[in-house]
């Protein structure tokens, strides 16, 4: 089994080492690749130096499985050649997936859209894959009519510069910035570009991705983005409104027994989910369960996952898993 990964130097790609060894993935070859500035630097995996090598050099050597985290340009440009090579392509950036051949995976939720002639597939953005987690056992059972989202996003998200000026600001460093603003001791509602329509990509993610994902092509959604200085996860205020009438308890064991999830709702002893504790960890947490008394068929929760590790390494490596189990690698 040969594991290639892209982007491998970058800190969703420092990320799914940490995963690949922690699940101890079944690998006989570890293949990182990068940017030609990163070529020749070296990488531990499992105890072993690996040197980064370039992307025509990590085609020619037809890894089984390629992990991709190098943005959605590169993505475009090179996972075609590694599918032509036959290599299986789970790609982390937002380049394949809305498209209607790409299967766009969260292995909890929808991992029978794989197939082992669909070489290249997507992995969900981060803010998506922790929603549907937990969504997709309600639909399932009531049928999702509306949602209304809020976000509040790590900065990790953006990446290692956003860390840097939320650091730097603490400490009352000039440095390079990542935002139009400061981050520390502040938020702004402001997650990729805006559109047209005064969304920004983020926002519209969140709205295309749970439809394709849930199979619900009809899905009313629509969502604020809001970044925060923190370091540990993405949280989520969902407002659902639902087509069939529920029993809270039904919701809350639904969720209870949902693969994937950790319920933490126990508001009197100050117990529900947080960035600080989700820091980390592989599972989506949910809580604050409530009804939404304004709407028939109303319910709010709280939903928070480590974006680094559900939002994306994890999946990833979690869809390779399931890949492997199917024999088709």
């Amino acid at each position: 089994m040969k594991i290639a990964l892209v982007g491998a130097t970058g800190m969703v790609g420092e990320e799914m080492i940490k995963v690949l060894e922690e699940f101890n993935f079944p690998c006989s070859e570890f293949i990182p690749s990068a940017s030609e500035r990163s070529v020749g630097k070296e990488l531990t995996f499992k105890g072993k130096t690996c040197k980064v090598v370039g992307l025509k050099e990590a085609v020619a050597l037809q890894p089984d499985i390629v992990l991709f985290s190098a943005g959605a340009s590169t993505s475009l440009e090179w996972a075609g050649e590694f599918a032509k090579n036959g290599s299986f392509v789970i790609d982390n950036s937002s380049a394949w997936r809305l498209y209607e051949d790409v299967p766009l995976v969260v292995p909890e939720v929808n991992g029978h859209t794989l197939a082992p002639e669909k070489k290249i597939i997507a992995n969900p953005n981060c803010s998506t894959i922790q929603l549907v987690v937990a969504l997709a056992p309600l639909h399932r059972a009531f049928g999702i009519k509306r949602l209304v989202i809020a976000t509040y996003q790590s900065v990790t998200g953006t990446g290692v510069k956003a860390v840097k000026q939320m650091e730097d600001e603490r400490l009352g460093i000039k440095g390079e910035k990542a935002y139009p603003w400061p981050i520390d001791l502040n938020c702004f509602p402001h997650g990729g570009s805006f559109a047209e329509d005064g969304y920004t990509t983020e926002e519209l993610k969140l709205l295309h991705e749970s439809r394709k994902i849930l199979e619900a092509p009809e899905l009313k959604v629509t969502a604020t983005v809001v970044r925060i200085p923190v370091i540990g996860g993405h949280s989520e205020a969902v407002n659902i409104e639902f087509e069939r009438p529920f029993e809270l308890s039904d919701v809350r064991n639904m969720l209870e027994t949902a693969p994937g999830v950790i319920v933490q709702d126990q508001p009197a002893q100050n117990i529900y989910p947080m960035p600080l504790t989700s820091h980390k960890k592989n599972e989506v947490f949910v809580g604050r369960l409530r009804r939404d008394n304004t709407v028939d068929n109303g319910l709010n929760m709280w939903i928070v996952a480590d974006n680094l590790r559900k939002g994306a390494a994890t999946n990833a490596v979690q869809i390779a898993l399931m890949l492997k189990e199917r024999g088709w690698v």
